[in-house]
């Protein structure tokens, strides 16, 4: 996860224990929990939907990082977004205002 993570959006982490990491310096608070009983992957809760600026380069390192993408690049109101899979099973959209 943090190595998808970091390749697509450059995030960086810091580590509690072997389990979890905190995403740091990313603009959004959050963190990835590694104990396989405690959370599940996800294509059917609430869609988190990350910012960009260049939409088509941020498709092509998802892609090219190992994810996914579950519906291409499309307008809606408000901008254009694309959403993806990424390794582990876990559904997100990526959006611009341009």
């Amino acid at each position: 996860m943090k190595a998808f993570y970091t390749a697509v959006f450059g995030w960086s982490y810091v580590d509690y224990g072997p389990k979890y990491a905190a995403i740091t310096g990313a603009g959004v608070d959050g963190g990835f929990d590694a104990d396989a009983g405690a959370r599940k992957p996800s294509n059917q809760g609430a869609l988190v939907v990350l910012y960009s600026e260049d939409l088509e380069a941020t498709e092509e390192a998802v892609i090219n990082a190992g994810g996914e993408i579950t519906i291409p690049i499309f307008d809606f109101p408000g901008g254009r977004r694309f959403h993806f899979s990424d390794p582990s099973g876990n559904e997100l959209a990526v959006w611009t205002t341009t």
